[in-house]
């Protein structure tokens, strides 16, 4: 496996773009020494997301005390099988951001964290449901991660292949790879004159938020 530098980038943009076609982040931090990474939704504003849980949760009374925080969000668009199995590859987006993480307090500024996360996962969604009342805001808790520092990474094209390794007769190429949506299936105890909310649709998949080599273009292919 090859480091080629021209894959990084700390260009907001480009950074922004990767965020916002994703939607899953891995949340690294410490606690009394103890490193944890965990899975979280999030949703995003300029630069901040916003994550939730549990009230409860150890993992937002821990991050709320203004802790250091990393989100990592990759995107994996293809395994990139080459000729020799050193330069083996992923086609892939990805970001690292470090920030500090505060609770949020005010119950205005909780919900409109929590529509940026609705809206993030499927726009349109939150203006169709019962919002969270006031018992329901009190057991949920918000977070704000605010970006102080990030940088993004795009991996785009063919297997990079050792001109030695050329002849070998042996299948190269790009296995391409994308998160599509299926059929959705109605609750068995929904209403069947009740048909798909037009969000539903035309989501098409999450693949389709960001064209594959959209980030690629912006931070440059690679070079052998």
């Amino acid at each position: 496996m090859r480091q080629i530098a021209t894959r990084g980038t700390h260009d907001w943009e480009a950074i922004a773009a990767i965020l916002d076609a994703g939607f899953l982040a891995s949340i690294g931090f410490a606690v009394d020494g103890q490193p944890f990474v965990l899975p979280m939704l999030y949703g995003r504003s300029g630069r901040a997301l916003f994550l939730h849980g549990a009230a409860s949760a150890r993992i937002m009374t821990a991050l709320g005390g203004s802790t250091p925080v990393c989100a990592s969000i990759t995107l994996v668009d293809g395994v990139v099988l080459a000729r020799s199995a050193f330069n083996h590859s992923m086609n892939y987006r990805s970001v690292v951001a470090f920030g500090t993480a505060r609770l949020i307090d005010d119950p205005r500024g909780k919900l409109q964290a929590l529509r940026a996360i609705s809206d993030h996962l499927l726009r349109g969604r939150w203006s169709d449901v019962r919002g969270p009342n006031r018992a329901e805001l009190a057991q949920t808790a918000v977070l704000q991660l605010d970006i102080e520092d990030a940088s993004a990474k795009v991996r785009a094209g063919p297997p990079i292949d050792d001109e030695a390794d050329l002849p070998r007769p042996v299948w190269a190429g790009v296995l391409p790879l994308s998160t599509v949506t299926a059929t959705p299936m109605a609750d068995p105890q929904l209403d069947p004159g009740l048909g798909l909310p037009r969000y539903l649709e035309e989501i098409g998949d999450f693949a389709g938020r960001m064209a594959m080599g959209r980030a690629a273009e912006t931070i440059g292919e690679d070079v052998p």
